[in-house]
């Protein structure tokens, strides 16, 4: 999933810190949501101006910035 279009950064948002699509609902929010056990139903339920996408884009994000991480050899 192309996730540019969804997650933004704003210096004066949230302490520029990627939110979804303007809004004041960081993507580490979500991840932690997510984490904590609650599904993507109740998510929505609980953030109204939140799609599926939003939450799909949250996780390609994540993902994304996981397959950047430099790698440290192992000893």
């Amino acid at each position: 999933m192309d996730y540019r279009h969804v997650i933004t950064l704003e210096p004066g948002k949230r302490g520029g810190k990627p939110c979804i699509r303007g809004l004041r609902i960081t993507v580490y929010d979500i991840l932690e949501y997510l984490a904590s056990g609650m599904s993507d139903e109740e998510i929505l339920a609980d953030f109204p101006d939140l799609n599926l996408d939003d939450i799909r884009a949250c996780l390609a994000f994540a993902a994304d910035r996981e397959r950047r991480l430099i790698s440290i050899p192992a000893a």
